[in-house]
């Protein structure tokens, strides 16, 4: 049986202002020539790690809506176990894991150096920028208790 679960706080009504500091990162994300998938793929694996039920659904309905098929989606949470992703999508996912879990081991060297295998300095940077702006987007939805089904409301007011 599904928990009983409501928004404690609505954030963007809260703290608009911050709100919108954080979209301007958003949308910074998107200018910066990445692949849609790719960061969709990152922003639906930190969401898993975080335990984020409104951003594993809102990633995973966009990557659906970006035409990945659903067995990719599904192997997110095992990327390393299968066959599903190129090298520089493991990479970016290996990436993810390491920032968004930062205390277990601070990046290890193997980490960044198979994310420098694949990524230049100003992607790595940006693909930084990406793991944290999902964890900010996150740790704001996790505590307030975003509720999955208000994506589709979220995308009518965001446009």
């Amino acid at each position: 049986m599904a928990a009983n679960v409501s928004p404690r706080i609505d954030a963007r009504k809260a703290a608009p202002q911050a709100f919108e500091r954080v979209l301007a990162l958003e949308k910074y994300i998107h200018t910066v020539g990445f692949d849609e998938r790719l960061i969709e793929l990152v922003k639906l694996r930190a969401s898993q790690i975080n335990g984020c039920a409104f951003c594993v659904d809102m990633h995973a309905r966009r990557l659906r809506e970006l035409g990945e098929p659903n067995e990719r989606i599904d192997a997110v949470a095992a990327w390393s176990e299968g066959p599903f992703f190129d090298e520089r999508e493991r990479a970016a996912l290996a990436w993810t894991e390491a920032v968004t879990l930062l205390s277990r081991d601070h990046v290890p060297d193997r980490v960044f150096e198979e994310a420098r295998a694949q990524f230049d300095e100003t992607e790595l940077v940006n693909l930084t920028i990406v793991v944290a702006t999902i964890n900010v987007w996150n740790r704001i939805a996790v505590p307030f208790r975003a509720v999955p089904e208000g994506y589709e409301r979220l995308r009518l007011v965001s446009g």
